[in-house]
């Protein structure tokens, strides 16, 4: 392969991005915050510009949550919503949805006990991810917040990844192209 990184430019930074395989043809560059801490308070930074009023966070475990957590803190709040990836012991009257990922293998459940519910039911939530690409994520993460009450009032993302950035339901920091297998943007 040709090209092995893409220089990705975000929230005023740039970043190298490893090109990895999907299937033999198709390549995504791998775009992780976990562990970057001036990017992931950047990047919330610029998002918190872009937001609709809300009064509570949500996103999906896992990726998210160093995003959405930097962002409550940013804005002075001390509650967000992680959906989980499974049930735990102290959830109750746990409430599933599905969820197939573009970076993930198989099918997984996504999650949120009562006590989300409640925090949910009648407010104004914002769904937050750090990418969105065949936005099955948001999808399940709309389907929990709906199942409960809740008025989804925006999606934000870091990146939007391959045909996302064409939607006009999301509000996104900059574009994420997909590659071929040579490492040349598709």
């Amino acid at each position: 392969m040709k090209n092995t990184h893409y220089e990705l430019n975000v929230a005023g930074l740039k970043r190298n991005l490893p090109l990895c395989p999907v299937n033999d043809k198709l390549y995504i560059g791998a775009f992780v915050m976990f562990g970057d801490v001036e990017l992931t308070g950047a990047c919330a930074r610029e998002l918190i510009k872009l937001a609709p009023e809300h009064d509570v966070l949500i996103t999906a475990e896992s990726k998210g949550i160093p995003l959405v957590y930097e962002m409550a803190r940013q804005e002075g709040v001390n509650h967000y919503i992680v959906a989980r990836k499974g049930p735990k012991l102290y959830m109750e009257n746990i409430i599933y949805t599905e969820v197939n990922s573009i970076t993930t293998e198989k099918k997984q459940v996504l999650c949120i006990g009562s006590k989300e519910a409640d925090m949910m039911r009648g407010k104004r939530v914002l769904i937050v991810d750090d990418v969105i690409s065949t936005g099955e994520s948001l999808n399940a993460i709309e389907t929990l917040v709906e199942q409960v009450g809740g008025n989804i009032v925006g999606r934000m993302a870091v990146l939007a990844e391959g045909d996302a950035q064409g939607r006009k339901d999301i509000t996104y920091l900059a574009p994420l192209p997909l590659f071929d297998n040579e490492g040349n943007v598709l």
